[in-house]
């Protein structure tokens, strides 16, 4: 659906990605998307720095996300589950106000992708990004199928550096700027 070329003259540049599920149900063994998450990741050469789950709890999904945030190994963190629209769904509550800068155009380009697999079910998500400090946090729905479309849709090229005609990874180095 979405181009993607690669400039094959530059050498791949592997991320450290950190992968939270944040759920009251599923545990590390039983969260299928985050497990997912890890090997597409892995499949295309980068590295999963850490995975863990935490309960639907604004302070847990921030302690640690910033704890993620502050580690200089860390590169980018997704974030699967707590999207939706029930009651215990807050991890864009807990996660969108840390941020400095928002990624409205993740939220866009998730949904177009996504509905081109549920359709309009894709309403039912409120997947976000944006930046905390100088880590990219990319927020998912915990479904395979959401964490699927979102890596293979969006993620897989904006996070190698060879993606044209622009990415994330040439913008870590000058995120600090100010």
């Amino acid at each position: 659906m979405f181009k993607s070329e690669l400039d094959q003259s530059k050498d791949f540049i592997p991320l450290s990605i950190a992968v939270l599920a944040v759920s009251d149900t599923r545990t590390l063994e039983t969260d299928t998307g985050g497990a997912l998450l890890k090997s597409l990741m892995e499949a295309d050469g980068h590295t999963c720095a850490e995975r863990a789950v935490v309960r639907d709890d604004i302070q847990q999904i921030r302690d640690k996300v910033l704890g993620w945030v502050i580690d200089p190994n860390i590169d980018a963190i997704i974030t699967t589950g707590g999207t939706g629209f029930s009651g215990r769904d807050v991890t864009p509550e807990a996660l969108e106000p840390l941020f400095q800068k928002r990624m409205e155009g993740f939220s866009v380009l998730f949904h177009l992708y996504s509905s081109t697999t549920v359709g309009t079910s894709s309403l039912q998500s409120r997947a976000t990004g944006g930046l905390i400090g100088t880590t990219f946090v990319f927020v998912l729905p915990g479904s395979r199928g959401a964490c699927r479309d979102a890596w293979e849709g969006i993620l897989r090229a904006q996070l190698d550096n060879r993606h044209k005609p622009c990415n994330f990874v040439e913008l870590m180095p000058r995120l600090a700027e100010r």
